[in-house]
């Protein structure tokens, strides 16, 4: 029986094609049929041309044949959010106001992608200039209901197996979310760590590039090739970049320990994810403990929404000024929020990453990593919204690296992600921890996933 290569971890696929088991060609043909299979339902893709990918790909297996070094993602196609400019290649952010719109160069972060060797697939949709609006992408699990947001289309893309690796960015939970209603891995790194110029900038406190995949190893392998000092991003620093999937598939030296964090002021909890987290917590036994954070975390969203408002008037004025009038009620509500943000209010919010990170400290003094939801519970009911982004935008705020695990599943097949947080910087600790926790898990489990009821 022939293999599907849809479903194939990218790392699997990146080797088949190293030794010349199957050619990029071939890939991306797989890939195209199942986007034609699926799309019309799912719609991912704001702009996809196969000729273009097929073009790409047919160059890499040229460049393989002739004996020349080949990259870390030599033929993997990858899915481009639309809010991150790529050359010659339509990026118009998920706005009317943006239609047409060509760069002339490629983000930074594409600039890596193509010299390690992935074939940019497309642009994957984004909600409206990666705000809050929904988007046209539909959940993969169910169509009837959201797939998260603002990185709709890179995590139903990768979901529904278009595409083993895609790109989002995250500023509240928009990374993070979608990958937990659409039951993939979602990695949002450290703040810092990936280069945003050619981005799209919303906030530039919170930005932050993230990755989509089916397992953590490859997650960790195209987090690393975008991973870097980029000298038009004053957030990142000229050092190499961290050893993130070496480390992902590596044993950690002991058994990793876990916090199971209740937030203070906790969003309302879907109950299965309750008990999901608690089936977690009894499987793990001694290896958990639960921890509440200092109450100011209660107050960590709010800020986050501030200076997020705040930011988000600021880089927005020209579209606001050119096209007010195409913006959702949603969009210019908080851009007029922002507008009334006071200077020393902003300025205070700035402040607030270094106290949480100090607050963090005695948990990660004693645990590899916290855990907590990914989301309230499965993609809500209805297209109306993207969901709620409470457990997220704390550590968006914090700046700290956290990862999903689609590892809990309701009764009626919906996924809901598990979410595991590291210490600022530590990316590659909490990569190794999440990748042996899944690992652990994967073989313990019956065919039904935790969390999952007959």
């Amino acid at each position: 029986m022939a293999v599907d290569l849809t479903r194939l971890y990218a790392t699997d696929l990146r080797d088949r094609i190293a030794q010349g088991q199957i050619s990029a060609v071939e890939l991306v043909t797989a890939c195209l049929k199942r986007i034609h299979e699926t799309e019309p339902q799912l719609q991912a893709w704001a702009w996809l041309d196969g000729e273009y990918a097929l073009e790409q790909a047919r160059a890499l297996d040229a460049r393989r044949k002739s004996g020349a070094p080949i990259g870390a993602l030599h033929g993997l196609p990858v899915g481009i959010k639309d809010v991150i400019d790529t050359a010659r290649v339509p990026t118009e952010n998920g706005t009317g106001i943006d239609k047409g719109r060509v760069p002339r160069e490629d983000a930074g972060l594409v600039a890596r992608l193509r010299a390690a060797g992935a074939i940019i697939m497309g642009k994957t949709v984004t909600t409206e200039m990666a705000f809050m609006q929904p988007s046209k992408s539909r959940n993969p699990h169910d169509p009837s209901r959201t797939p998260g947001g603002s990185s709709s289309g890179s995590a139903v893309a990768v979901a529904a197996g278009m595409v083993p690796l895609a790109v989002g960015t995250q500023t509240g939970g928009s990374v993070i979310r979608p990958a937990s209603f659409c039951g993939v891995v979602g990695f949002k790194p450290s703040f810092g760590m990936i280069g945003r110029s050619g981005i799209l900038p919303q906030s530039p406190f919170l930005d932050t590039v993230g990755a989509f995949a089916r397992s953590v190893p490859d997650a960790a392998l195209l987090a690393e090739v975008m991973a870097g000092h980029d000298p038009a991003d004053r957030a990142t620093v000229p050092m190499p970049a961290p050893r993130l999937h070496q480390t992902a598939i590596a044993e950690p030296p002991v058994r990793p320990h876990f916090a199971l964090v209740d937030l203070p002021a906790p969003p309302e909890t879907d109950p299965r994810m309750r008990a999901a987290l608690d089936e977690l917590a009894g499987m793990l036994g001694d290896q958990v403990e639960r921890v509440e954070l200092p109450p100011i975390f209660a107050e960590a969203q709010q800020t986050r929404t501030r200076i997020n408002q705040a930011e988000m008037a600021k880089c927005y004025y020209n579209h606001e000024r050119r096209g007010r009038d195409l913006m959702s009620p949603q969009l210019t509500e908080a851009i007029d929020a922002g507008k009334a943000v006071l200077a020393r209010d902003y300025l205070a919010a700035l402040d607030w990453r270094d106290v949480l990170n100090a607050g963090l400290e005695r948990v990660f003094d004693r645990c590899d990593a916290i855990i907590c939801a990914a989301s309230p519970g499965p993609a809500p009911d209805g297209l109306g919204s993207t969901g709620d982004s409470a457990f997220n935008g704390i550590w968006t705020l914090c700046g700290t690296p956290a990862v999903t695990l689609p590892l809990f599943t309701t009764e009626e097949g919906l996924p809901m992600g598990l979410q595991l947080v590291g210490r600022l910087g530590d990316d590659a600790r909490l990569l190794r921890t999440a990748a042996w926790l899944a690992r652990l898990l994967e073989a313990q489990q019956e065919p039904e996933q935790i969390g999952e009821t007959a």
